[in-house]
This record gives structure tokens, C-alpha cells and sequence, in this order.
């Protein structure tokens, strides 16, 4: 995936556990107390999710703006390419304030993914595009929902908002392709993979590796990276 690089350092580490199924056996354990409020391994956990959805998603985005063969599949990945880098930028942020360790690489199920769909063309490539988004959206929906109302920690609601305005921004330029596969996006969705935690985490970013960015378009109109309010 393109991008500038930096170099960053965290260390709230994230959990072996993440995914569609509970990520903690103790979300309501708080792991530091910073000047936007307590944090909690749910609030940690989240941040992390938001970054490896967003590492997949990205150069798929890509795909789809250059190669969809319909204007509505390439006006869906403009979308994605634009919201997940103005998404990523925020994840960043806070991660950076919050003492928060992000990964470099998707889940291996998200890099599975990615695999799938860099392995298609045409009609398929844009059916399972919208399908896979729809339902991985879908899914992130939830846990946003969920950490917005639980949270105390300001920063973690600023970027629970923004996440919430770019998943249902997604949500919506993928259902509007027409290519929707509702009865799969939807099993997707409310079906718990079974699949080995290990797939399900994001692999931890190699001390001293260049943090990957997830670079805007020259003409992003996507929001700002939240501040501390």
C-alpha cells in the first residue's frame, strides 16, 4: 500500500484476541489513567480495530477507484481510499497520545481478504468488493456503537465519531452499486468466524519498522484527525 512513512512508538500493547468476538476478557479494565479520562482494554482494543480495518480496506479502496467496472464501484472506492486515510490519520493521533502500539498489517483474515479480491476482475472483483465491505462495515458498526456509549476517555469518543461518520459513509456508496449480497453480507456479519484467534489479531508492528500511512488523496474532503475537546 502507498504512503509516506514515520516512526512512531507505543506501549499499551494490544491483546492476542481481535475481531468479530470479544476481544478481552476484562473490556472494562482500565489500563491507564491519561488527562482525557481513564482507558480501558475495550477503548485500547478499539483503536487497534480501527487501524487494521483500515489497512485492509485502503488499497482495496484502490482497486475498486481504478478498475470497478461501473462508476458507482469506482465512486465507492474513492470513498474508502479517501475516509480510511482521514480515519487513519485520527487512529494515528490518538494512538500517539494515548501510548497506544498499532499494527502495520491487517488480520491474516483480513489480509484473506484482501488476497481474495486481488485475485478477481470484473463483475466478481465488484460483487465481492461491495459484499466483503458491506459486511466487515456492518460488523464495525457495532463495536463503534458500543465503545461511544461506554467510553470516558475523550479522545477515544472523538475518534468512535469520525469512525462511525466513515463506516456509514462506506456503508452507503457500497449498497448504492446495486451489488450488494445482503443474505451473505449479513450472515457475515452476525456470524462469529471459526477461525483461530491468531487470525483475527492484527500482527504485531517489528520494533523499529517505519509506521505504515495511509496517504489522502490530493483531493480528500474528509474530516480532520480528532483533537482533545
Amino acid at each position: 500500500m502507498g504512503g509516506a512513512l514515520s516512526m512512531t512508538l507505543g506501549s499499551l500493547l494490544y491483546p492476542s484476541m481481535l475481531g468479530v468476538q470479544k476481544v478481552s476478557s476484562a473490556p472494562e479494565r482500565v489500563v491507564a489513567t491519561p488527562a482525557t479520562g481513564p482507558l480501558t482494554e475495550a477503548d485500547r482494543d478499539f483503536v487497534v480495530k480501527v487501524r487494521s480495518a483500515g489497512l485492509w480496506e485502503y488499497p482495496v479502496g484502490q482497486r475498486a477507484s481504478k478498475k470497478g467496472t461501473t462508476k458507482a464501484v469506482r465512486n465507492a472506492g474513492a470513498h474508502l481510499v479517501d475516509g480510511d486515510a482521514s480515519l487513519d490519520a485520527a487512529v494515528r493521533n490518538v494512538a500517539n497520545q494515548l501510548g497506544i502500539t498499532l499494527p502495520n498489517q491487517p488480520s491474516p483474515q483480513q489480509q484473506s481478504f484482501e488476497s481474495r479480491l486481488n485475485a478477481e476482475s470484473g463483475k466478481q472483483f465488484d460483487t465481492d468488493m461491495a459484499t466483503t465491505v458491506r459486511a466487515t462495515n456492518g460488523q464495525l458498526l457495532t463495536t463503534i456503537a458500543s465503545i461511544r456509549s461506554t467510553t470516558r476517555n475523550s479522545l477515544v469518543r472523538a475518534l468512535a465519531d469520525q469512525a462511525n461518520d466513515t463506516v456509514l459513509d462506506h456503508i452507503t456508496v457500497v449498497e448504492k452499486t446495486g451489488l450488494v449480497d445482503f443474505a451473505q453480507a449479513l450472515a457475515q456479519e452476525t456470524t462469529s468466524p471459526n477461525l483461530p484467534a491468531q487470525d483475527l489479531t492484527p500482527p504485531p508492528a517489528v520494533a523499529g519498522q517505519p509506521q505504515v500511512v495511509l496517504t489522502p488523496p490530493a483531493n480528500s474532503t474528509a474530516s480532520p484527525s480528532p483533537t482533545v475537546g
